[in-house]
């Protein structure tokens, strides 16, 4: 299937396909990236670790992961507005640079990665970011309410290793986010500070692994055709999600966001496990 679609979504008559051979797949791509903005927009985080499961599925890793960035880039941009005075620059500034360091060693382990290991690396982050949220909430109530696990102190060093993996993370499987957002959770950082803070890094760390991908990888016309198609799928989830947000309680979302988590990180595990065993 992956094959098929790939040629289909990425080949030289990509918008006819688009229109016809495959549509029962773009259903799927739309509806994932709809729901997957859907959830961003609620949350403040989760686009690529919702998105990336399915594309990675449907499509080879590649252009999946070049997609989810295009996206991400996108909709990080439109969503940051308003929440500028709450950004923490001078930790904004320090996961930058950590990023920039990690995102060449990404940008190489990507150009020569195994695509099984790929879907595996983003199944494990998935779950155990999945994991890592059940705890919190477990542990100190709700994930994010400013109640610190105990584990360390914020520091600079600590800063920069968490942009570091979080740039590694952002080339190799497009999702920036669980690194960063584990470190801030575990950290007991203000709610406000912290969606204010990754959206900042997300546009950020995502624009620098676009222009990244574009420069030394290069990114095809098709892909750049098939995100634009797929973008307003996006902006309709985003729309949709702000009035949701401001109804949904803490304790369904929590309870939400780890099922869907979880779900989708056991998932895309098993089937880089059965690629594995059938190879």
């Amino acid at each position: 299937m992956s094959a098929g679609f790939g040629s289909w979504l990425f080949g030289a008559s990509a918008l006819g396909g688009m229109l016809g051979m495959a549509s029962s797949i773009f259903i799927v791509l739309a509806a994932t990236t709809f729901g997957s903005a859907l959830l961003y927009a609620i949350s403040g985080f989760g686009f690529a670790v919702l998105a990336a499961p399915p594309f990675l599925l449907f499509l080879d890793p590649a252009r999946a992961i070049e997609l989810v960035i295009i996206i991400s880039t996108v909709l990080s941009i439109v969503v940051l507005r308003g929440l500028l005075p709450a950004i923490a620059p001078w930790l904004l500034l320090r996961l930058a640079l950590g990023g920039f360091v990690g995102l060449p060693l990404g940008l190489v382990a990507f150009r020569y990665a195994d695509p099984i290991l790929v879907r595996a690396a983003a199944g494990a982050m998935i779950f155990g970011f999945a994991m890592l949220m059940a705890v919190s909430r477990r542990r100190s109530g709700q994930p994010g309410q400013g109640k610190h696990w105990g584990a360390f102190a914020m520091s600079p060093r600590l800063d920069l290793a968490a942009g570091a993996v979080s740039g590694f993370a952002s080339a190799l499987v497009g999702e920036p986010g669980p690194p960063v957002l584990i470190y801030l959770l575990l950290a007991g950082t203000a709610p406000r500070t912290v969606r204010a803070t990754l959206l900042a890094f997300f546009a950020l760390s995502y624009g620098v692994t676009l222009a990244s991908h574009a420069a030394t990888i290069g990114i095809p016309a098709p892909t750049w055709l098939a995100a634009g198609i797929l973008l307003p799928f996006a902006f309709l989830g985003g729309l949709a999600g702000r009035p949701i947000g401001d109804r949904l309680g803490a304790e369904a979302f929590a309870l939400l966001a780890i099922a869907v988590l979880a779900v989708a990180g056991a998932y895309t595990l098993g089937a880089a496990a059965v690629a594995f065993a059938t190879a």
